[in-house]
Order: structure tokens, then sequence, then C-alpha cells
């Protein structure tokens, strides 16, 4: 799955300014596609949203963003196997200095300075957090809309790269649209369908035609 600036913004909880930064600063850059050109759209990898919500965590918790980048630059100097040290370590911190757990359980790098533990870092639980509300964000959703005194049942699902929501109505082949907000996606799925059945009647009345002659 590919997620575009947006919906890392409703997963993560950061700001879009601080997602842009991020990029900007090449301190957490979209590894699926960077943007190339006005109007063209940043696309991020789970492995990402996984560096985002760990160095958020960090961030709250009391460490600075520059110390958070002087870890993983060390990290990234002196265990250069590790490309992702966000997403693929465990980190510990004490408020003011991150530990790092490396590949030997035994064996603990601290990145800046001494401290006493006070926070162990769980990696797992991020991710499972991350599952859990890409999950909600796909989930399908179904309701009822009414054109022309008729009920139609419409589907609505998430998009995660374009962001807003994508519907489609499944008893009129090829009908959907899409909108920011589920309010604007039914009533574009509405406009859809009467679009629709107005083809359907014009292509019944030119088949009677044809037929007649």
């Amino acid at each position: 799955m590919n997620f575009n600036s947006k919906t890392v913004n409703k997963i993560t909880g950061l700001s879009p300014r601080q997602i842009g930064y991020w990029d900007e600063t090449h301190f957490i850059k979209p590894s699926v596609r960077e943007a190339s050109g006005y109007g063209s759209v940043k696309l991020y990898s789970f492995t990402d949203l996984i560096q985002f919500k760990v160095a958020k965590a960090l961030k709250d918790k009391g460490i600075s963003i520059q110390k958070i980048k002087k870890a993983i630059n060390y990290l990234k100097k002196n265990m250069p196997e590790i490309k992702k040290p966000l997403a693929e370590l465990k980190f510990l911190t004490d408020g003011a200095t991150i530990f790092v757990i490396t590949k030997d359980k035994k064996e603990i790098i601290d990145t800046l300075s001494n401290g006493q533990l006070v926070f162990v870092f769980a990696l797992g639980e991020i991710v499972e957090e991350l599952k859990g509300k890409v999950v909600e964000l796909q989930k399908e959703r179904r309701y009822t809309v009414t054109v022309g005194g008729k009920e139609y049942r419409v589907v609505l699902h998430g998009d995660t790269e374009d962001s807003g929501y994508w519907i489609e109505c499944p008893e009129l082949l090829g009908c959907a649209s899409q909108g920011d907000t589920v309010e604007e996606a039914l009533d574009m799925i509405k406009d859809a369908i009467e679009g629709h059945l107005e083809v359907l009647e014009k292509e019944k009345k030119v088949a009677k035609i044809k037929k007649a002659s």
C-alpha cells in the first residue's frame, strides 16, 4: 500500500507542515515516490509510516528532532547495513538520550550520552497500531442513497493514495465517483447514478429506433 501526505497526516497525527518539513530536511522522505513538480503527489510506504510514528513518539517523550537526527545519522554511519533504523531497531529513551538495542540484545548503543532509562519504546505496538488504523481507513462502508424515488446501495472505500474516498454503486456496472469527505462522496455518487441512468435511457431509445427501422 502507498500513502499520500494527507493520509499520513490522518494515520500518524503529524501535521502536513511537519511531514513536509521532514521531507525537505531529508529526515523522513517518501520512499515510494517523491514530488516531481507542481501538482505531483508524494507517496509513502508502510515502513515510512513506522518511521513517522517512532520519530513522533520520541519527540513526544522530550527528545528534540535535532537529537533524533543525530542518533539516526550515528546509526547510519556506524551500522550501514541498517537502511531505515527508525523502523528496524528497538529504541529506549530517558527523555534526554536515545539508546538503541542492536541485533545482539545484550548490547546497547548509547548514541548521545548516559542517562537513566525511564521509557522502553515498544516498536511492535506501534506497528500493530498503524495496521489497525490502515485497516479502519480501508474498511468498506455501505450506504443507501435515493435517486429518482428509487433506493440504490452504494459502497464507500478509503483512498490512501489520492486521499478522501471513492464510492461505487454495484448494481450499476461502472458507476463510481469520489469525494474528500463521506458526505461529498455520497452527493457525488447520486450525481453519478443520475448520469448513468440517463445514459442507459438514451441507449434504450437508440436500440428501439434501430429495431423499428
